[in-house]
């Protein structure tokens, strides 16, 4: 059964390197089999090309980097393109002859790829106050909104907290942006509750710009691996619960229980 599933993956992914390399799949066909080695790396081929060499990211700003991310982050995103949460045709054909078991070594596969960062490229015209009401939304959050900070979840130091939650830094601007909008319209989602719509819903345009204009800046710090354990502070609103990364759920649930985070 697995060779079958690596044919499939291989004939899949030779299909997605026709269609964005512009090689013809009857070239690509005629390989010799010693071109192919049979590991991971060249099973998703399909994928970096894409997504950049060893998923370090696209070059032209839509398409995020896969490297060195949570793994749990990065299967419960290939599930939610099968399952029709997340909405990109290709990514959809790419993933759908692959059963979970599989999506998860792909997951796996990328999380345990550590490789440096590129320094941050934004630089779309804003204000300095728009930068810093961006940083006060990151890293304070706004109370009167039911807004927590970004830090809460996402890390202290902004690059994701394992297993479930991804990092916000080293992201290009025009992908934070497209998934903000994604999550206001509705294109994207996730398992329910879903934090993220709710917290977008409660965000205007400038504010959303003011935060992905500021993330987009940021360097990365000396380690970017994502920690073990959520931050600490203070409990999470029950409409800020998240179905994607369920020890943030427990967390919250605990938290309001007893009064304050362990």
């Amino acid at each position: 059964m697995q060779v079958v599933l690596r044919n499939v993956l291989r004939a899949v992914h030779r299909m997605g390197l026709a269609i964005f390399l512009g090689v013809s799949l009857g070239g690509a066909q005629a390989q010799t089999s010693s071109r192919w080695a049979d590991d991971m790396a060249e099973r998703t081929r399909a994928c970096t090309a894409c997504h950049g060499e060893q998923g370090r990211a696209g070059p032209d700003g839509y398409y995020p980097r896969l490297a060195g991310k949570p793994a749990g982050y990065l299967h419960n995103q290939l599930r939610n393109f099968a399952q029709g949460r997340r909405h990109y045709e290709l990514m959809t054909r790419l993933v759908d002859p692959l059963t979970d078991a599989y999506l998860g070594e792909m997951a796996q596969y990328f999380a345990k790829l550590q490789l440096p960062y590129p320094a941050p490229t934004a630089r779309n015209a804003i204000s300095s106050e728009s930068l810093a009401k961006g940083q006060q939304l990151v890293t304070q959050g706004d109370a009167a909104r039911g807004l927590p900070a970004c830090t809460q979840c996402h890390g202290v130091r902004l690059t994701g907290v394992q297993p479930n939650v991804p990092g916000l830094l080293g992201l290009p601007l025009d992908y934070l942006n497209a998934q903000l909008g994604a999550w206001q319209t509705g294109q994207r989602r996730a398992h329910g509750p879903d934090c993220m719509a709710e917290i977008v819903r409660r965000m205007p345009a400038a504010d959303l710009i003011a935060v992905s204009s500021w993330l987009a800046r940021q360097p990365l710090p000396a380690d970017t691996r994502p920690p073990a354990q959520v931050p600490t502070g203070p409990a999470l609103p029950e409409a800020m619960r998240c179905g994607s990364a369920p020890e943030l759920s427990n967390t919250a649930s605990r938290a309001t229980a007893g009064g304050g985070r362990p």
